[in-house]
């Protein structure tokens, strides 16, 4: 339809599996039956035990893992590899340590053919959305690991991706900086309008962050709950104290539960 919002994000009957670790030895089935339908600038965070697929689902989101059977698109479009609509990061910011801040983030850019001129300009309005602009010419080793996370979420947004895949970015920082920063991704995903779909163990941030959280079972994976995040735009770590945000944390952690019980 003429004027309507891109990035809308669907998988359908997602099935997974991985050879066994030995000759002989029964596969891993990491997904089986997951479908998820994530509407175009929605927020929605996974939430499950460790293994259940979580990361497994965001590779093949992003094209760079085949399903044995299902289909992922983007406004309808199939992703069968990878595709400038949809950035990935991973739980370790995976900077190329020769380079620089400035290299890494246009890295994606010069890959696409950007002339020099272009990827400077983009370079600086990156450097500005995550507030890195006076680290350009820093290397990896010399940076926070905070500042090397913001670093590969500014090279993810390099071509301004419709759809924003993030697995567990915030995992490795302290509890202080993990608040400020999904504050700060919150502030991001306003400016930007992409669809994100954010992997976490985090009730609190799932909640803070979401529009909607998935609650995942066990191996193989699959939806097991959604629970709607109510809770007014913009947000603050205020969000936090409300009456309705701890009854969306009571159904996240009863649907925990009773998928681990399940298990």
């Amino acid at each position: 339809m003429s004027g309507a919002r891109s990035g809308h994000l669907a998988a359908t009957d997602i099935r997974v599996a991985f050879p066994g670790a030995s000759r002989g030895a029964a596969p891993t089935v990491a997904l089986d039956g997951f479908s998820l339908d994530v509407a175009a600038g929605e927020i929605v965070a996974l939430i499950g035990p460790n293994g259940c697929g979580k990361s497994t689902f965001l590779r093949v989101a992003a094209g760079l893992l085949r399903p044995d059977r299902g289909s992922v698109a983007v406004d309808d479009d199939a992703i069968v590899a990878p595709d400038p609509r949809i950035g990935l990061v991973f739980q370790e910011p995976r900077l190329l340590p020769w380079r620089s801040v400035a290299d890494n983030v246009t890295w994606p850019l010069e890959l696409a053919g950007w002339s020099a001129e272009r990827r400077e300009t983009r370079l600086g309005e990156l450097l500005d959305v995550v507030g890195l602009e006076g680290s350009a010419d820093l290397r990896p080793v010399q940076l926070s690991g905070g500042m090397r996370q913001r670093a590969a979420i500014a090279r993810s947004m390099a071509l301004a991706p419709e759809v924003l895949l993030l697995d567990e970015p915030f995992s490795a920082l302290d509890a202080l900086t993990r608040e400020r920063f999904n504050l700060e991704m919150l502030g991001l995903q306003e400016r930007t309008g992409s669809t994100v779909v954010i992997v976490t163990h985090s009730i609190p941030e799932a909640i803070l962050l979401a529009d909607r959280v998935v609650v995942m079972t066990p191996r193989p994976g699959r939806v097991a709950a959604e629970v709607r995040i109510d809770a007014p735009r913009p947000r603050s770590l205020a969000t936090l104290d409300g009456a309705l945000v701890s009854a969306a944390a009571t159904q996240i952690r009863r649907h925990l539960e009773g998928v681990e019980v399940a298990a």
